[in-house]
């Protein structure tokens, strides 16, 4: 019997999310375990977040990452991941001016 082909994820000219109300992109400063994850913010904050079951097992995060957080309403210092930026669009939203260059060396310093 043939074997099911895997549907490939094709690279399309889709525009990534940009940051909204309530929503802050953020750098992956390290994994804590039990799919939660210690984040710097744009807004100067350090906040613990995490992965939610949708993206589990599907989206891999590595540190360095730069990431969408979803902040909870009634604790702001935590929040959840919404997307995952691949390095082309990291690259569109640097050219574009949303996300300063200088937030990305900051972030280097602690990877």
């Amino acid at each position: 019997m043939p074997r099911k082909k895997r549907k490939r994820y094709e690279e399309t000219s889709k525009e990534p999310p940009l940051p909204t109300e309530g929503t802050v992109i953020c750098g992956i400063i390290r994994h804590l375990g039990g799919d939660y994850m210690i984040v710097k913010c744009m807004d100067g904050m350090d906040r613990k977040v995490r992965i939610p079951g949708k993206m589990r097992r599907r989206v891999w995060m590595n540190e360095g990452d730069i990431v969408l957080v979803a902040i909870w309403d009634f604790s702001p210092e935590r929040g959840e991941v919404i997307y995952r930026y691949r390095r082309n669009e990291v690259a569109k939203l640097v050219e574009r001016g949303v996300i300063p260059r200088e937030f990305l060396d900051a972030l280097s310093e602690y990877i």
